[in-house]
């Protein structure tokens, strides 16, 4: 079940193209009161109904913002798409607002730069980070992946043939390979804590944690 934030926990998303648009829907299932904002009305309109609130606004404009109570809010999200101008304009605005939280979507690593200098506190560059998580998951062994830092993963795999019928304690999975199996899947089974004495059998699905070439090289040893 979805955590439903308490009735102040409010955000605005700006921009609701595809990218500003899904977050914005996400974050209402998750119980946010979400404000959309977009200059052009036809991605205000179709998120009418399913948004706390909608606007049609120009975000590089302080006025309209301030009128919107953007500026009052903890977390805002830039979610501009194409106009990279709009975008930097629009974070360096919420900066000079003293929003607390501002996330950006980038469409490059040039572009993600310049939104941190000029203030936002987290930068996403969608399309890269799927990329980089559909790579990570082409080799078929890896059913998910998740990227926490640039030296720490989580991801969900099949088990290696390499490993079956050992404990965790018999593979020294630290020392051996630098990743720790954090919990174990027996087929019809739940997930469960691991520990030392856990044996691994063909079937299982492993929650695999480490850094993400070492995790890699678990989750694809042959």
């Amino acid at each position: 079940m979805a955590r439903k934030p308490a009735t102040h926990e409010r955000i605005a998303v700006l921009g609701l193209g595809r990218f500003g648009g899904s977050l914005a829907l996400e974050l209402t299932h998750q119980g946010w009161e979400v404000i959309g904002i977009d200059a052009d009305p036809r991605p205000v309109q179709a998120h009418a109904d399913a948004l706390a609130h909608t606007a049609v606004a120009d975000t590089t404009d302080e006025e309209a913002l301030r009128q919107l109570g953007v500026h009052e809010l903890t977390n805002v999200v830039v979610g501009i798409g194409t106009d990279i101008q709009a975008s930097i304009m629009t974070a360096s605005l919420l900066t000079d607002l003293g929003v607390p939280h501002i996330l950006a979507k980038a469409l490059s690593p040039q572009h993600a730069t310049i939104l941190r200098r000029v203030g936002a506190h987290r930068v996403v560059l969608p399309e890269q980070e799927m990329g980089e998580r559909m790579a990570h998951l082409v080799t078929g062994q890896i059913l998910n992946f998740i990227q926490f830092d640039d030296d720490y993963v989580l991801a969900k795999t099949r088990v290696p043939e390499a490993v079956i019928g050992q404990t965790l304690a018999d593979m020294e999975l630290r020392g051996t390979y630098g990743v720790t199996v954090m919990s174990i899947k027996r087929p019809g089974e739940r997930f469960t804590h691991t520990t030392a004495a856990t044996t691994i059998y063909a079937g299982d699905m492993l929650i695999v944690a480490g850094d993400p070439r070492s995790v890699q090289a678990f989750c694809t040893l042959p």
